[in-house]
């Protein structure tokens, strides 16, 4: 029998964690890792752009990290006996080493800058932003529950990454970054 995608055992309102425990829908721990299932997605479409083979293959790393992150997430963490994959530090590193090398090369910034430009930047910016939202999701729920710290490192430094990604991209494309000028 094929598998069926279907289980209709979400179709009052809740659903089940890693673990068996059952949680409504609207859950912080739920809106978490939906948040970033959404940012993969996102990741996802800005990979599927022209863009240079090298960062493809490194937002496909960013991708399965994300489903790490998503299953860390999707576990309760005093009941599930399945294992997950680990977050290393080392992830967190090899953004930064990316944001370091991206950085070199970018004119030193003198002002915000507003997302656009060309859609390849707005989805980068798009993801971004959503990676913030993640982070402040699961900041949310380490208030009351256990997180893996590594997470929320990861996400916070993930959204650092997507923004210099979207300066180099723009520089790639000959894209003019657009100085936010304030009214004062």
């Amino acid at each position: 029998m094929a598998f069926k995608i279907y289980t209709k055992t979400g179709d009052k309102g809740s659903t089940s964690l890693i673990g068996g425990t059952r949680v409504p829908k609207h859950h912080i721990r739920i809106e978490s890792y939906g948040t970033v299932d959404e940012l993969n997605s996102y990741i996802g479409l800005l990979n599927d752009q022209e863009i240079d083979d090298a960062v493809q293959r490194f937002l496909l790393e960013v991708q399965d990290r994300l489903f790490t992150i998503g299953s860390s997430l999707a576990s309760d963490p005093d009941k599930s006996k399945m294992t997950i994959p680990d977050l290393l530090e080392s992830d967190v590193t090899a953004l930064e080493s990316r944001i370091d090398d991206m950085t070199n090369v970018l004119p030193v910034m003198k002002s915000f800058i507003l997302p656009g430009g060309h859609t390849i930047v707005s989805y980068c910016h798009i993801a971004r932003c959503i990676c913030r939202r993640a982070e402040r999701n699961v900041v949310q729920l380490a208030e009351n529950e256990e997180v893996n710290q590594l997470v929320l490192i990861y996400l916070n430094r993930l959204s650092d990454y997507l923004f210099v990604l979207a300066r180099k991209l723009a520089q790639d494309l000959k894209v003019k970054e657009i100085p936010w000028e304030p009214r004062v």
